[in-house]
């Protein structure tokens, strides 16, 4: 069944654009204007992926993105007017997937959207690779790769990572004591049709430490190597 994207925006003319085009690219879509028709839809049928416009008139799309990150890890890309890159970072620790700018190029659109959909999906087509899906322990946390989820072993409780969180931490681990530099990173994690910056990369170890350091600023098993990159230490 074809992926069903969501695209809420109240220009009409970026809601119609994308219905037709994403259409042409085998997408299912649904549009929807406002904050509160988007949860609707959510009711009504189940969704892949979301292109999520800040600028809604009813609601913060911002708070909108932080609200969907707290109920699930669906993909999230955000659509915005503003090219700021303080909104980008905004973006990202909020919990969006990726941040495109209007006006946009639909080709690097639909790049993105097929690359966070691969990495969201990735599991399901690697299912059968079991050394590396195998489930990998440390501190009080199991990784698990299959399903995609960080769960917390003494409560059973999902650490509620991002996809990109969640391939920055999978990377770490799968290299444990070697510096991983923010572009290689960002290659794992986000794709080479990302938006590509140091910052981005920093603001995903922030949340992800927030999310599995007992003390964020004195982290002990994603480091910091000064100059050079990120580094996982305390598997086991």
């Amino acid at each position: 069944m074809a992926d069903h994207i969501l695209v809420v925006d109240d220009d009409p003319q970026i809601t119609d654009f994308l219905q037709r085009y994403l259409t042409k690219l085998d997408y299912r879509v649904t549009t929807v204007a406002t904050g509160e028709a988007m949860l609707e839809a959510f009711e009504a049928a189940p969704v892949d992926l979301v292109i999520l416009d800040i600028g809604l008139p009813d609601r913060d799309g911002f708070e909108l993105t932080q609200e969907l990150r707290r109920r699930s890890n669906l993909p999230i890309v955000v659509l915005s007017a503003r090219d700021e890159a303080f909104d980008r970072v905004i973006g990202l620790e909020f919990g969006a997937d990726d941040y495109v700018t209007k006006p946009f190029e639909p080709r690097e659109l639909a790049a993105r959207i097929k690359s966070v959909l691969r990495r969201y999906r990735a599991p399901e087509h690697e299912a059968q690779e079991s050394t590396a899906n195998a489930e990998q322990a440390f501190g009080p946390w199991a990784l698990k790769p299959v399903q995609r989820v960080l769960v917390n072993r003494e409560t059973g409780l999902d650490a509620g990572l991002t996809t990109a969180e969640f391939d920055i931490l999978a990377a770490l681990m799968e290299h444990p004591g070697a510096v991983l530099s923010r572009n290689q990173l960002l290659d794992i994690a986000r794709g080479r049709a990302s938006y590509v910056g140091d910052r981005s990369v920093d603001v995903h170890i922030m949340r992800l430490r927030r999310k599995i350091e007992d003390d964020p600023a004195n982290p002990r098993y994603v480091k910091t190597v000064h100059g050079v990159g990120y580094a996982f230490s305390g598997a086991g």
